[in-house]
């Protein structure tokens, strides 16, 4: 590859050819959903079309970038067939999505594989896969492991992570008023307080109710061809009245009938797991007890049948995202910090809900880039991904350039922006919609391809790989001035050292 790279300034500037002057060269793409792949495709293809894309040492992403790169390096050698491998990519997302039913199952199959289940592979399957068009086991990989940050352990929270639990609160607090209607005027209530009220037996029933709901309205909204959503709710009120007629000493047979019948119904005709049930007898203690028994494990049965969306009840209300088991846990190495040995297990989220690109995986000393080229597929200010980074880099005593963008320039960003430093990389940031490929609506083009827009249409999917490759078609030039400039600066140094 850096052969290949020599090769190509060498026809600007001979003196490249020495292995010192090539300089290391990262191309960034950021978040944002299926905009980010899309924009990023159509970059890569642009690029390869001006023969530069050998010049990229390190391809580096988040979140919806993965994405394109998942799809990308599932083909061997895909850089000397893009083409080929785009028109791939294409077909498949202008095709029909994934079946419900076979993203149910993927789904099932990752709640048995995994030791441990979390929200990542909800979205993974349920969201991710209804705008890429196929499983990609690859992207929990990328997501969670490549470019991600850790923001909360299960014994000690950092202070980021008390955010975290708030949005868990306010998320199921607008999902159970999602109606609209105030039931009755209430006094406010410590929140702590309210979570502590879900103790009693009759009020986590209620809860894995409401929780079950919910979910299945999310499920539903995302595809409506899930199973129906009263009939999920009516097995589980009916359980409830199953443990109060126990309680009340009445039969629950009836229960028992339409709990029976409405899972089997559910299931395609499969006879629910459940045992039989007894006539319960109620006049000796010896009796009540067996009674509490068979209704306990007749409602963990039930339950069983539900453990895949109960489970994903647990993981919102705990809000539980990319929980892995930490290798560092107990390892004694006053190198590692303590907060990341105490823990048995670490949680991981999306980069991109910290920093929308992949800045400071290329960042590493040892990487030795010089020079960076940041695709921004953001949704809303085009320049904060550079802008924080380079904050965090002052912060961290990490080499980055100044980045100082007028004030105009927000609003309608320019194209081609060029930031340099001493003893810095060099970085070149690329908005997706600016004022030369979209002229004076770009906000238009913003609010057309928003992140959450359903899965694009073939004719939205070829006018945004256009729009994003026009960024390289008009700038190619000036990309291969700053290389030359990077690869001159290069060789100067390395014969610097020399003498």
């Amino acid at each position: 590859k850096r052969q290949r790279v020599n090769v190509l300034v060498s026809a600007v500037i001979w003196w490249c050819f020495l292995s010192d002057a090539v300089p290391n060269i990262a191309l960034l793409g950021s978040g944002g959903g299926q905009r980010a792949m899309v924009g990023l495709l159509g970059s890569l293809v642009q690029l390869d079309k001006a023969g530069l894309l050998d010049c990229i040492l390190y391809l580096s992403g988040v979140s919806g970038s993965t994405w394109c790169m998942a799809s990308l390096y599932k083909e061997p050698d895909w850089s000397t067939k893009l083409e080929t491998v785009k028109n791939k990519i294409i077909r498949r997302l202008s095709g029909p999505g994934v079946r419900w039913t076979d993203a149910l199952a993927k789904l099932k199959n990752y709640y048995y594989e995994k030791d441990i289940f979390s929200l990542t592979d909800v979205w993974a399957v349920m969201l991710v896969t209804s705008y890429v068009k196929e499983f990609l086991r690859e992207i929990i990989v990328w997501e969670i492991f490549l470019f991600c940050f850790t923001l909360q352990t299960t014994t000690n929270l950092v202070p980021s992570s008390d955010i975290l639990n708030i949005h868990a609160a306010v998320m199921l607090i607008i999902l159970i008023v999602m109606n609209k209607n105030k039931m009755k005027k209430q006094d406010e209530i410590d929140m702590l307080y309210l979570q502590g009220n879900n103790i009693c037996c009759r009020t986590a029933l209620e809860c894995i109710i409401i929780c079950n709901t919910n979910l299945q309205c999310i499920l539903y909204t995302m595809h409506p061809h899930s199973p129906p959503i009263d009939e999920c709710y009516q097995v589980l009120l009916k359980l409830v009245d199953m443990n109060l007629d126990l309680l009340k000493g009445t039969d629950p047979s009836a229960c028992d009938q339409f709990i029976r019948t409405t899972l089997t119904d559910l299931s395609g005709g499969q006879r629910p797991l459940i045992r039989q049930l007894e006539k319960l007898n109620d006049d000796k203690t010896a009796g009540k007890k067996a009674a509490k028994q068979y209704v306990m494990q007749y409602t963990v049965d039930v339950c069983d049948y539900f453990s895949l969306e109960l489970n994903i009840c647990r993981c919102m209300s705990q809000w539980i995202w990319g929980r892995h088991y930490n290798f560092l846990h107990n390892m004694t190495d006053d190198a590692v910090p303590a907060a990341l040995l105490e823990s048995e297990t670490r949680d991981y989220i999306d980069a991109g809900l910290l920093l929308n690109s992949p800045y400071f995986s290329v960042l590493r000393e040892e990487r030795d880039i010089d020079l960076i080229i940041s695709l921004d597929f953001s949704d809303g200010d085009p320049f904060m991904t550079v802008t924080q980074t380079a904050e965090t880099c002052k912060k961290l005593k990490i080499p980055f350039p100044e980045v100082n963008i007028p004030s105009e320039d927000v609003e309608k960003p320019k194209d081609f922006y060029v930031f340099k430093g001493q003893n810095a990389p060099t970085v070149i940031h690329i908005p997706l919609f600016n004022v030369v490929n979209c002229g004076d609506k770009i906000y238009a083009w913003r609010k057309k391809y928003g992140t959450s827009r359903v899965p694009y249409s073939a004719e939205m999917i070829a006018e945004l790989m256009q729009v994003s490759g026009k960024n390289f078609t008009i700038n190619g030039a000036k990309l291969l001035e700053q290389i030359c400039v990077v690869a001159v600066a290069k060789y100067f140094q390395a014969q610097a050292r020399q003498i």
